[in-house]
C-alpha cells in the first residue's frame, strides 16, 4: 500500500511564502516514490506580501496562505484543521519564507517565536503518532519550537545566527552540507538544508531527495 505523506506549505513564493523548487522537488520526490501526498497549509492570511520582482514588501496588499498555496498544489489541496494525523504515515514541510513567516513567526521574533495552533497539533500528533517528521531549508526551526524540550537533532546548514536561535530553542543544531540530511533516529526527524545553502536547483534537489528517501523508509 502507497505510504500517505502530508505536506505542508506555507503560501507560494520564497520570501513571503512557500520555496515553490523546494516544494515541486519534495512533491516529485515523493510521487515517484509512489507516495500519496496530502497537501496542506493553513487558512489564515499571509504575514505580508512581498513582490518578488523587485523584493520589496507590497503595503496594502493581503494574501491567504491556503489560497496561494493551492497554486502549487494545482487545487488540490486542504486546511490543515481538517488533515487528521491517523490518515498520515509521514510528514514534510518545504521551506522558503512562508514556513517562518505564515507557519510560524521565527523571521520576526526568532527564539521567542509562536507556531500556528493547526500547524502544530498536526505536527505534535504525528509524532506522537511515531511517525517520521521531516523539514527543509529555514522549516527546521519550527520543529525545534515544537520538539525543543525533546532536544532534538536538526539542521538548516551552517548559518550561526539561525543555528545559535534553534539551540536556544532546546534542539541542537548539527551543521551539515546541502546535499546530504540529519536524521534523529530516536525521533524520526530528518531535516536538510536546501536553499539555506544552495547555489542551484540541482544541490537543493540532491538533499531533499535524500530526505524524502529516508522519510519514507522511516514510514
Amino acid at each position: 500500500m502507497a505510504k500517505k505523506v502530508g505536506v505542508i506549505l506555507s503560501g507560494c513564493g520564497v520570501y513571503d511564502g512557500a520555496e515553490i523548487h523546494e516544494s515541486v522537488i519534495t512533491m516529485l520526490a515523493l510521487d515517484r516514490a509512489g507516495a500519496e501526498m496530502v497537501l496542506c497549509a493553513p487558512n489564515r492570511e499571509q504575514m505580508h506580501v512581498v513582490n518578488h520582482l523587485t523584493g520589496e514588501v507590497a503595503d496594502g496588499e493581503s494574501r491567504n496562505v491556503l489560497v496561494e498555496s493551492a497554486r502549487i498544489a494545482r487545487g488540490a489541496i486542504r486546511d490543515v484543521a481538517e488533515v487528521e494525523a491517523d490518515e498520515l504515515d509521514a510528514l514534510i514541510l518545504p521551506g522558503g519564507f512562508g514556513a517562518a513567516k505564515n507557519l510560524c513567526n521565527f523571521a520576526v521574533q526568532g527564539a521567542d517565536c509562536e507556531v500556528d495552533a493547526q500547524v502544530a497539533d498536526l505536527v505534535r500528533r504525528v509524532h506522537l503518532g511515531g511517525k517520521p517528521v521531516a523539514a527543509v531549508c529555514i522549516a527546521p526551526a519550527l520543529l525545534a519550537k515544537v520538539f525543543g524540550q525533546e532536544g532534538p537533532s536538526v539542521t538548516i546548514g551552517s548559518d550561526l545566527d539561525t543555528a545559535e536561535a534553534i539551540e536556544e530553542m532546546g534542539a541542537k543544531h548539527v551543521n551539515c552540507p546541502v546535499t546530504e540530511f540529519v536524521i534523529d533516529e530516536e525521533r524520526k526527524i530528518i531535516t536538510s538544508p536546501a536553499y539555506m545553502l544552495a547555489q542551484n536547483m540541482s544541490e537543493a534537489a540532491e538533499g531533499i531527495e535524500k530526505t524524502v528517501a529516508e522519510l519514507l523508509r522511516l514510514a
